[in-house]
């Protein structure tokens, strides 16, 4: 961030104890924090927790979890019911929160939700090329390795495992 987002006035760098060094706009006299995206992503199950919807998006061949960014005004439970409904056609029946991750490479920190859907009649959008259901099992063989839906997606089955859910 070069300028400030009020005015316009070039930022400088200056100290903020117990911050260290952040842009600052002698203008408006004013710290001004980096801004980043917020996103969701979210590990679909059925009721009964015997499937999980991993889809294909963007021409890519490789499965991953739905997700999405938490438009202006909208909380990211709302974003969550929102993308499902929009991408996969799915009524949410119960929310679950799981972790946060900030993602470097396109400045957003992700926040993962675990969601139950009222059935497995998935209606889905442009936005997905591809979309299956698997088994929790299969889901973990299935889904994009080295990637931050896997993270979340292993984190879900080892609470599922455990019994934490």
């Amino acid at each position: 961030m070069q300028y400030c987002l009020e005015c316009g006035t070039k930022l400088e760098l200056k100290f903020l104890e117990n911050e260290g060094q952040i842009h600052y706009c002698p203008k408006c006299q004013c710290f001004r924090f980096e801004p980043f995206n917020t996103a969701i992503s979210v590990v679909i199950v059925t009721k009964d927790f015997a499937k999980t919807l991993l889809i294909e998006q963007y021409g890519k061949k490789r499965y991953i979890l739905v997700a999405g960014y938490v438009n202006k005004g909208e909380s990211a439970e709302e974003a969550v019911r929102r993308e499902i409904a929009e991408e996969v056609g799915l009524e949410v029946v119960k929310l679950m929160f799981q972790k946060t991750h900030y993602y470097e490479k396109t400045n957003t920190l992700m926040l993962n939700y675990i969601a139950v859907v009222k059935n497995d009649a998935v209606q889905s959008n442009y936005e997905i090329d591809s979309y299956k259901w698997f088994s929790l099992n299969e889901a973990l063989e299935n889904i994009a390795p080295n990637s931050l839906a896997k993270e979340f997606y292993e984190m879900f089955y080892m609470k599922v495992k455990s019994n934490e859910i």
